[in-house]
């Protein structure tokens, strides 16, 4: 007698069951994904980056130790050579801020190290030796890793020309020489003339900027025996000023407002004299009327 078979057995042997469809949403990112995708840079960069924290890292634990234990500075050296070994060395150096400097010059100075590992790279001393050169009035030397050097310069900017001893110098506006120049290539910046003179130069632009109206019309001030001014004008006259700060900058305005009333230059006389406050004495070429002397007043 035959069996009927069991619902059990029938789905057995029947078809399977029909599948539920997948009705789930796909995954959202995380938190940490989109922050990553957010990121400026490929995820092989991050990983570069990483890779970088990882080394610097270790060598600074393995610095740490070597000092914890006494080993010599010797072996701290070691450990920095491994690290620039693995990638953090200077291969390429960047200069911002030179006009006139030769970025040669930069370059011997930055790259001269005993090591061109990053953690041996001696910042300051960089620095200490780029202000040793006249154009550099100051410099910032840092790292961008893994491989950059930065070096910012500040140049000095010409402001004068010093003659003295027969050789023209370039000098900046507190009176620091910067470089020889030559009679043929001279840009067109103030004279300064005498021993000691570049040293004056702040003093000779606020002196001059007494009499802005004359200003223009002087081509050289000389600095006679550490003291006091002569005035050279375009026109080939000469003001001979006094001693003291304060008494020259009097005679200066004195003067223009002479000049300004009466034409002073482009009259003849080759020299005013005004060394005794309140008094100027104006001397013709040999040959012509005697010197006149003009009560100026204080």
């Amino acid at each position: 007698m035959s069996r009927r078979p069991t619902q059990r057995t029938a789905t057995r042997r029947g078809a399977a069951p029909k599948k539920k469809a997948n009705s789930r949403r796909p995954k959202r990112p995380s938190l940490l994904d989109q922050a990553v995708a957010a990121l400026p840079f490929s995820q092989a960069t991050l990983t570069r980056i990483a890779t970088w924290s990882i080394v610097g890292t270790v060598g600074a634990v393995a610095l740490g130790v070597a000092t914890w234990f006494g080993v010599p500075a010797m072996a701290g050296v070691a450990v920095a050579n491994v690290v620039g070994d693995a990638g953090l060395k200077v291969d390429e150096i960047q200069i911002d801020g030179i006009k006139r400097m030769d970025k040669m010059t930069v370059y011997t100075q930055a790259l001269d190290q005993d090591s061109r590992a990053m953690p041996l790279v001696d910042l300051a001393l960089v620095r200490e030796r780029l202000l040793k050169y006249p154009w550099v009035k100051d410099a910032r030397v840092s790292r961008r890793l893994p491989n950059t050097l930065r070096i910012f310069i500040i140049e000095r900017e010409p402001a004068a020309i010093w003659q003295s001893h027969g050789q023209l110098m370039l000098v900046d506006p507190t009176g620091v020489p910067l470089e020889p120049v030559s009679t043929d290539a001279m840009p067109d910046l103030p004279l300064l003339i005498g021993e000691g003179a570049n040293a004056q130069e702040p003093a000779r632009k606020k002196l001059l900027d007494e009499a802005p109206a004359i200003k223009p019309l002087i081509k050289a001030a000389t600095w006679v025996g550490n003291r006091r001014w002569d005035l050279t004008f375009t026109s080939g006259e000469k003001l001979q000023l006094p001693e003291g700060e304060e008494e020259a900058a009097k005679s200066l305005r004195k003067f223009a407002e002479l000049d300004a009333a009466q034409g002073l230059l482009r009259k003849g006389t080759i020299r005013f004299d005004m060394r005794v406050p309140g008094n100027m004495v104006m001397q013709r070429p040999p040959g012509q009327a005697a010197a006149t002397s003009v009560v100026t007043g204080e």
